[in-house]
């Protein structure tokens, strides 16, 4: 019976890391751009950016070597007009962090 517990909740953590991986495949943009375009790319879609630079160059002789997901805050709360009595998650913040070489 424990063996079946461990078994459900691992299968549970996995399927929540693999939600929680699509969603940063969807944050990171596409093909080769500059730190600026990655930037304003995903502030436009709502992520405060971090940038992270190894190097003294300037931001526009940077490239871009990873872009990863921060952590997400949320709130549930069943007052949100139109809503009902049913609750309603709203994400309250979410970061990006986008590593640059230069």
């Amino acid at each position: 019976m424990k063996n079946f517990i461990f078994s459900t909740m691992a299968a549970g953590v996995l399927a929540s890391a693999a939600v929680g991986l699509a969603t940063t495949a969807h944050a990171v943009p596409s093909g080769p751009s500059s730190v600026d375009a990655t930037v304003n790319q995903l502030r436009s879609q709502g992520y405060q950016v971090i940038v992270n630079r190894v190097g003294t160059a300037s931001l526009d002789r940077c490239t871009v070597t990873a872009v990863r997901s921060g952590q997400t805050h949320s709130r549930t709360d069943s007052g949100v007009p139109g809503a009902g009595s049913d609750p309603v998650t709203t994400i309250t913040n979410k970061t990006a962090y986008v590593d640059v070489s230069c």
